[in-house]
């Protein structure tokens, strides 16, 4: 099956999303630029992202501290960019009529909402976005599907937004937690997305690579690439990974 790209003309569209977290992990990334639990919903057919981070960070509905946005942030999506919608990960209802209700209903709907839905698609696409990457879910997935965009979500649900979360800033930078971050030394470290950062999505997952990176991960990624075909080529003739590791990767 054919894989579409969306993207520029950066080189890293050259490469999978695994071949990038490979080149990172090899520049001491801790966590390979990888932007974990989040799943291609859309399109039905395969489709690769590579483009820059347009960065939309949700707060609690509750959260009367947090800024309020002065237009919808679909509105001002740049064009040739991917949105990174980052949720946050408790969503509790902001109008509950009692403790009662906050404690056995609201607060059992954590994290259970939709961030982005057919009408925000529609917005992206008039202005030249080429897909959406949310670490919280979607709904209208075939509106979605019918558009033929990219969205990356870690699930799906039938309520939106409200009264749940809103946006609260656009083009700063998030910080994106593991689903299930857990602590100490072993746990997944968290992905920092800098507005501009480089998104590359594909059927194998999300991978963020700073701009700075970029030129560092392209030379490892290509090198990394060369030495994973010559294994392919040995395995399929019948010699065993151990011994095609050894001689093409040095271990």
């Amino acid at each position: 099956m054919s894989t579409s790209t969306r993207s520029s003309t950066c080189p890293l569209s050259q490469f999978s999303a695994c071949e990038i977290s490979d080149a990172l992990i090899k520049l001491g990334s801790p966590n390979g630029g990888h932007i974990p639990d989040v799943h291609m919903l859309s399109p039905r057919s395969q489709v690769k992202i590579c483009a820059p981070a347009y960065t939309v960070q949700m707060v609690l509905a509750s959260d009367k501290s947090a800024p309020k946005l002065s237009s919808h942030f679909v509105d001002t999506a740049t064009p040739g960019s991917v949105v990174i919608v980052d949720a946050p990960p408790r969503s509790v209802c902001s109008t509950p009529r009692s403790m009662s209700e906050l404690s056995h209903s609201c607060l059992s709907r954590r994290s259970k909402n939709a961030v982005w839905g057919g009408l925000m698609t529609a917005g992206a696409q008039a202005r030249g976005a080429v897909g959406v990457i949310i670490s919280g879910r979607c709904r209208d997935l075939a509106e979605h599907r019918a558009a033929d965009f990219p969205v990356f979500a870690r699930g799906h649900s039938t309520v939106g937004q409200s009264p749940f979360v809103r946006p609260s800033g656009v083009n700063v930078a998030l910080t994106i937690h593991p689903k299930d971050a857990g602590d100490g030394p072993d746990a997944f470290a968290p992905v920092t997305v800098t507005p501009g950062d480089w998104i590359v999505a594909d059927e194998d997952g999300v991978v963020c690579v700073p701009v700075d990176m970029v030129d560092k991960v392209v030379e490892l990624a290509k090198k990394g690439k060369e030495i994973d075909a010559k294994c392919m080529a040995d395995i399929k003739a019948g010699k065993g990974i151990q011994a095609s590791f050894k001689e093409h990767r040095g271990k």
